[in-house]
């Protein structure tokens, strides 16, 4: 391992689970774990309750007099939609329409906003909200004052409220707790499309919540299996579906997007955008024949080139390969359509398909 990558504050609790580790925005964390792998973690995810350490996520605090109306006005989506102790996926642009990054953000109050980024962005974002934020505003950079632990499935709520967490709020909202003698906030939220919950937990008492949880049966899973859930979901990844050459309008994610803000940064750009029709559009891919999709493989229709894939992967659910990919709006392809995908010099057959590939039930 280089000496340069951080590590989670349970890098030694995955290192006694057998986790195999790899570098992932920075960061040193657990792909896998012995006796399962990436197909039996993603099972448990979809079938029971799998928990995830993704302490190597962003965290940044915005407080200060109208400090809700100040991030309002700098990222896309509308906080005003929500109320304290809600949660909302959000998009940091540049003045292009370019992502900058994609993250959420929990409102406490008028004058109190918590933002959990990507871990490979999280400074960008921080130096950008920094720069314009008004006197009286003060943004904290908190990456490594938290650890993030996401308990994703169907029995996440039972295992969890066994705990004596709270579970039973709302989709995107939030509620602080106690467990242990370590006050946390519990989340409704996640990147796996199932009933979850990720957990905002001090960084040195994220061990003692962890033996918790694994205690309480649910089953340690890695960077692989959040990876085949996410895309399952078409959930987008920065870096791969959304960046500063992918806008939120080309990837599909302009529901984000708080069209009738008078101000975010990007707003005319992504208007305009809007208005013209973007010249691309992400899609889903599911394959006919046999063959793994990775991400920048070549899509044609016939021999007419279309599009590159984004994400791709076998769906460990539906038994298939699956990709997301950006399609050429002037190639008018629909869903159902048949295209061909370049899987290392071989073209494989795949279906125009709108994501979700499986039934989300994060509800």
């Amino acid at each position: 391992m280089s000496a340069e990558l951080l590590q989670s504050p349970l890098h030694d609790r995955h290192a006694s689970l057998g986790a195999k580790f790899a570098s992932f925005g920075g960061w040193d964390m657990p792909l896998e774990y012995a006796g399962g792998g990436v197909l039996k973690e993603h099972a448990a995810v979809r079938e029971s309750a799998g928990v995830f350490d993704v302490s190597h996520l962003g965290k940044a605090r915005v407080t200060g007099p109208g400090a809700a109306a100040f991030v309002n006005s700098c990222l896309t989506n509308d906080l005003g939609r929500i109320e304290p102790g809600k949660a909302q996926y959000t998009l940091c642009c540049d003045e292009s329409g370019g992502v900058v990054d994609d993250l959420i953000a929990y409102l406490y109050g008028d004058d109190h906003v918590f933002l959990i980024p990507n871990a490979a962005n999280t400074a960008e974002v921080v130096r950008r909200l920094r720069e314009a934020a008004p006197a009286g505003v003060e943004v904290t950079d908190e990456h490594r004052s938290h650890a993030v632990l996401a308990v994703q499935g169907p029995q996440s709520a039972e295992l969890l409220g066994k705990l004596g967490l709270p579970v039973s709020h709302d989709y995107m909202s939030f509620e602080t707790a106690v467990l242990g003698g370590t006050e946390l906030i519990v989340c409704r939220t996640g990147y796996t499309g199932e009933h979850g919950y990720e957990l905002v937990v001090p960084w040195d008492g994220a061990a003692a919540v962890w033996d918790a949880i694994i205690a309480a049966g649910v089953r340690p899973c890695g960077l692989g299996a959040r990876d085949t859930l996410r895309t399952e979901m078409g959930y987008p990844l920065h870096g791969q579906e959304l960046s500063l050459d992918i806008s939120p309008v080309q990837a599909r994610s302009g529901w984000a997007v708080g069209w009738g803000k008078p101000a975010f940064w990007g707003r005319a750009a992504l208007q305009a955008e809007k208005t013209e029709g973007p010249r691309r559009t992400l899609r889903g891919l599911e394959l006919t024949g046999r063959g793994i999709p990775r991400g920048h493989m070549s899509v044609y229709a016939g021999e007419n080139p279309v599009g590159e894939t984004t994400s791709g992967t076998f769906s460990p659910t539906k038994k298939v390969g699956i990709a997301l990919a950006l399609i050429d709006t002037a190639a008018g392809l629909a869903d159902g359509d048949l295209v061909e995908i370049d899987i290392r010099g071989r073209r494989i057959e795949a279906r125009l398909v709108k994501p979700p590939f499986v039934t989300p039930s994060v509800r």
